[in-house]
C-alpha cells in the first residue's frame, strides 16, 4: 500500500477530462489508438531508413518519417493534456547514476569519446 501511494506521489499528469463510459470508442480511445499507431510507423520508418540504399527514396520516406514523429507528438501531447497519459518522474539519484554508467561507457568503449562530450 505504501509504494502504491508513493509511486502515486511521482505521477506528473494533468486532471483528467472526464468521458463517458459506455461500450463504443469515445475520443480518448480514438486518440489512444491513433498514437499507438503512429509509434509504431515511426518505429516501422526508422528501420527502413536504417537499411535504405536508395538516396531519392531515402529523403522522401525520412519526410513522412518526420512528419509521423510530429504527429504522434502532438497526439502524445493532446493526451497529456487531457490527463488521458501520465508519466512517472524517477528519482534524482537513479537518473544520475545512469548518467554516470553511460558516461563511463563512452569514455571506455568509444574511440572518439571526446569528440561526443563538446
Amino acid at each position: 500500500m505504501q509504494q502504491n501511494q508513493q509511486s502515486q506521489s511521482n505521477m506528473i499528469k494533468n486532471p483528467k477530462t472526464t468521458i463517458p463510459k459506455t461500450p463504443s470508442m469515445n475520443d480518448r480511445d480514438f486518440l489512444n489508438d491513433m498514437l499507438s499507431t503512429e509509434k509504431y510507423l515511426t518505429d516501422s520508418y526508422c528501420t527502413a531508413l536504417n537499411e535504405m540504399s536508395h538516396e531519392a527514396l531515402y529523403q522522401d520516406i525520412r519526410q513522412i518519417f518526420n512528419e509521423t514523429q510530429d504527429c504522434q507528438r502532438q497526439l502524445f501531447n493532446l493526451m497529456y493534456k487531457n490527463g488521458w497519459y501520465k508519466l512517472e518522474a524517477e528519482d534524482a539519484q537513479k537518473v544520475e547514476q545512469k548518467h554516470q554508467q553511460f558516461y563511463n561507457y563512452t569514455t571506455t568503449q568509444f574511440p572518439t569519446h571526446d569528440h561526443m562530450l563538446q
